[in-house]
Protein backbone atom coordinates (compact mmCIF):
# COMPACT_ATOMS: atom_id res chain seq x y z
CA UNK A 1 0.00 0.00 0.00
CA UNK A 2 2.85 2.63 1.02
CA UNK A 3 5.05 1.37 -2.13
CA UNK A 4 1.77 2.02 -4.15
CA UNK A 5 1.89 5.77 -2.95
CA UNK A 6 5.67 6.26 -3.49
CA UNK A 7 5.58 4.99 -6.75
CA UNK A 8 2.66 7.41 -8.05
CA UNK A 9 4.34 10.18 -5.74
CA UNK A 10 7.33 9.65 -7.68
CA UNK A 11 5.58 9.23 -11.25
CA UNK A 12 3.99 12.53 -10.29
CA UNK A 13 7.24 14.44 -10.13
CA UNK A 14 9.00 12.76 -12.63
CA UNK A 15 6.51 14.25 -14.98
CA UNK A 16 5.62 17.36 -13.61
CA UNK A 17 7.96 20.03 -16.25
CA UNK A 18 6.56 23.58 -14.52
CA UNK A 19 10.04 24.14 -13.26
CA UNK A 20 11.89 23.41 -16.73
CA UNK A 21 10.44 26.97 -18.50
CA UNK A 22 12.02 29.38 -15.68
CA UNK A 23 15.07 27.45 -16.02
CA UNK A 24 15.33 28.18 -20.33
CA UNK A 25 14.43 31.39 -19.35
CA UNK A 26 17.14 32.03 -17.24
CA UNK A 27 19.58 30.44 -19.30
CA UNK A 28 18.64 32.37 -22.61
CA UNK A 29 18.25 35.56 -19.94
CA UNK A 30 21.93 35.21 -19.52
CA UNK A 31 22.95 34.78 -23.00
CA UNK A 32 21.43 37.63 -23.79
CA UNK A 33 22.94 39.58 -21.10
CA UNK A 34 26.21 38.08 -21.84
CA UNK A 35 25.76 39.32 -25.59
CA UNK A 36 25.28 42.63 -24.63
CA UNK A 37 28.61 42.80 -22.40
CA UNK A 38 30.80 41.66 -25.19
CA UNK A 39 29.21 43.70 -27.73
CA UNK A 40 29.73 47.30 -25.49
CA UNK A 41 32.94 45.40 -24.33
CA UNK A 42 33.75 45.72 -28.40
CA UNK A 43 32.55 49.06 -29.38
CA UNK A 44 32.61 50.94 -26.19
CA UNK A 45 35.53 52.95 -27.37
CA UNK A 46 34.33 53.88 -30.22
CA UNK A 47 31.20 55.32 -28.49
CA UNK A 48 33.44 56.94 -26.30
CA UNK A 49 35.07 58.65 -29.38
CA UNK A 50 32.19 60.08 -31.20
CA UNK A 51 30.74 60.91 -27.79
CA UNK A 52 33.25 63.54 -27.49
CA UNK A 53 33.82 64.10 -31.30
CA UNK A 54 30.23 65.47 -31.38
CA UNK A 55 31.06 67.75 -28.17
CA UNK A 56 33.72 69.24 -29.74
CA UNK A 57 31.69 69.89 -33.27
CA UNK A 58 28.58 71.72 -30.89
CA UNK A 59 30.87 73.72 -28.81
CA UNK A 60 32.56 75.30 -31.41
CA UNK A 61 29.51 76.55 -32.92
CA UNK A 62 26.98 79.41 -32.49
CA UNK A 63 23.75 78.78 -31.20
CA UNK A 64 22.06 80.84 -34.00
CA UNK A 65 20.42 83.21 -31.22
CA UNK A 66 21.35 86.93 -30.59
CA UNK A 67 19.86 88.75 -28.25
CA UNK A 68 17.52 92.18 -29.85
CA UNK A 69 18.84 95.27 -29.56
CA UNK A 70 16.83 97.94 -28.22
Amino acid sequence: MMTLKLRKLFKNFKSDESGAVTVDWVVLTAAIVGLGMVVMKTVGGGISTLGDTVVTDLSARSSGYEAASK
